[in-house]
C-alpha cells in the first residue's frame, strides 16, 4: 500500500485547489461537475479539495451560512445508507458517491485519499469503500452510527481544536482515528484553512505528537 508523509498530504490538500499548479506527482485526470471537484494524482492518489462556492455549502450543508435573513445550518437529521450499509450523512454521501462514480467511469480505484473540508468528509465515506488509506484535514462527520465499522483503521483524520467543522454535524461522529491539534492560538474562523493546517501539522510531527507517515 501507498504511504504518504503527513506534511506532503498537507501541501497536496492546500494545492487541491489551485490543481493546475501541482507538478509531483502530476495531475491525470480531474472532475468538476456539478460542484464536485476531484483530481488523481499519478500513482492512483485521490486529492479532494473543499468547498469552493456558496452552492456547495447550500447543496451539501458543510457550514452554517447566512443569506440575508435567513440562516442557513448544518443538517442533523438527513441521513442515507450507503453501499456497504453504513448510514452516512446525505449531503456527504451524494458528493462521494459523484466521485465514485466518476472514478468508476474511468476504470480507476485509488491507492490513497487525501481531502479536506468537505473533501475529507467524502474522504472517510470513500476510504472504507476502496479499502485505501487516507487523510483527511479539517474532517467534517459523515457517520451517523457510533460503533466502529470496517476498514476504519485506514483513515486518519487531523482536526484542529479551534475549527469548528470538524465539530459538525454534533449528531454524527467521524470514522477512522481522529487526532485532535490543539492550536497555542485561537485562530477561530482562519483556523479551517488548510495554511494553518499545515503550520499546526509540522509543529505535532517535529513533537512527535503525530507520525512522519500514514498509510501502509
Amino acid at each position: 500500500m501507498t504511504i504518504y508523509r503527513l506534511r506532503d498530504a498537507a501541501t497536496l490538500a492546500k494545492a487541491s485547489y489551485t490543481a493546475g499548479q501541482i507538478v509531483s506527482p502530476p495531475v491525470i485526470k480531474s472532475l468538476d461537475h456539478n460542484d464536485v471537484q476531484a483530481h488523481v494524482l499519478q500513482g492512483n492518489i485521490l486529492l479532494l479539495p473543499g468547498s469552493n462556492s456558496v452552492r456547495d455549502y447550500i447543496k451539501f450543508n458543510l457550514r452554517p451560512l447566512r443569506l440575508g435573513n435567513r440562516r442557513l445550518t448544518m443538517s442533523n437529521g438527513g441521513t442515507e445508507h450507503g453501499a456497504s450499509g453504513t448510514i452516512w450523512h446525505q449531503g456527504f454521501l451524494v458528493y462521494a458517491r459523484v466521485i465514485f462514480d466518476w472514478l468508476k467511469d474511468e476504470g480507476i480505484k485509488p491507492n490513497f485519499i487525501i481531502g479536506h473540508s468537505l473533501g475529507a468528509a467524502a474522504t472517510q465515506i470513500l476510504s472504507k469503500s476502496y479499502d485505501a488509506p487516507a487523510i483527511g484535514f479539517a474532517a467534517p462527520r459523515p457517520k451517523k452510527t457510533q460503533n466502529r465499522v470496517q476498514h476504519d483503521d485506514k483513515c486518519l483524520l487531523l482536526n484542529r481544536t479551534d475549527d469548528i467543522v470538524p465539530k459538525m454535524p454534533s449528531a454524527f461522529t467521524h470514522m477512522g482515528k481522529a487526532k485532535l491539534l490543539r492550536s497555542t492560538t485561537d485562530q477561530r474562523f482562519l483556523a479551517h484553512s488548510m495554511p494553518r493546517y499545515q503550520t499546526i501539522i509540522e509543529e505535532a510531527v517535529q513533537a512527535q505528537v503525530l507520525p512522519e507517515t500514514w498509510g501502509g
